[in-house]
């Protein structure tokens, strides 16, 4: 039994910034192992992907770091194509290659005390799969993959299939004001933390930008300051930094709101680089005050 599986799609990114052009491995679970990697291991932790032949040299670096990894085979790894612009949250995405979905056959073996889907695209993890998981442990979800599909190489936005089915069975969402728009019609986060939890979710998590974050849970809602960084570099990454600063403190038994703020250090660390967190506590720590 762990204390936190990752299921994801490792991708291979194309990352385009004003300033610069980098080519590395990416998708929430990749994001999320490295950023464990750096954080004290109170916590057990396993990785479980599907990625193509091709993806072999980045999921051995993976597999260096340590965590119990577990790579399902597919006929090809996700290939993302991400161009910004001045502004870190104007982002345009291609997709040059998808990978198969996760199937009830992938996660029936898998036990841990949360389960954080990293969804990429709108049909990486079906019903059945979320409310499998969600009958041995807590679902932790990132709503950005559920709200985009692939037309051609274009990702597209579209409507969240099943979504009421899928909120029943997730404890933890973590989503952005763009997201919050979409799902629920709103980026009032107090409204839109109260209109989910009427859904079932237990812990709302919504990711402002610069503006930081709001927490709504148990019928409060939870403040949380962003940190600024010393400069902004990639933003790519910044989401699933979150959910891992978050899910490790809260399956330690850590509150909401120092949860929050461990999450938020993290993310302005992140911001400050391309590629994932390779902080340390200390710095974190620091950063909070």
């Amino acid at each position: 039994m762990f204390d936190i599986c990752s299921i994801g799609h490792i991708t291979r990114d194309k990352i385009v910034t004003p300033g610069n052009t980098v080519y590395m491995a990416g998708g929430t679970s990749f994001y999320m192992t490295y950023g464990m990697s750096h954080l004290p291991r109170k916590v057990s932790y396993q990785l479980v992907t599907k990625v193509g032949e091709e993806s072999k040299a980045d999921l051995d670096k993976i597999r260096s770091l340590g965590f119990d990894t577990v790579c399902y085979p597919s006929r090809r790894t996700v290939f993302f194509e991400n161009i910004y612009g001045a502004d870190s949250n104007d982002r345009k995405q291609c997709v040059r290659s998808k990978a198969d979905p996760f199937t009830l056959d992938d996660v029936e073996p898998l036990q841990a005390k949360v389960f954080h889907l990293g969804s990429l695209l709108a049909d990486d993890f079906s019903p059945e799969v979320v409310e499998a998981l969600a009958d041995k442990g807590t679902v932790s979800i990132d709503a950005q993959g559920y709200l985009r599909e692939v037309v051609g190489e274009e990702v597209r936005p579209v409507e969240w299939k099943d979504m009421s089915r899928v909120l029943r069975a997730t404890g933890i969402l973590k989503l952005n004001e763009s997201e919050m728009q979409t799902v629920v019609g709103s980026n009032d986060p107090y409204e839109v933390g109260k209109k989910l939890a009427a859904c079932g979710v237990g812990e709302v998590v919504m990711t402002l930008g610069s503006y930081g974050s709001v927490i709504y849970a148990g019928g409060k809602a939870y403040d949380i300051p962003a940190y600024k960084p010393k400069k902004l570099v990639d933003a790519t990454g910044c989401g699933d930094t979150f959910s891992t600063g978050y899910l490790w403190c809260r399956v330690q038994g850590m509150g909401i709101e120092e949860a929050g703020k461990f999450a938020a250090a993290m993310c302005s660390l992140k911001l400050q680089h391309s590629g994932p967190f390779d902080g340390t506590i200390a710095d974190i720590e620091q950063l909070i005050g």
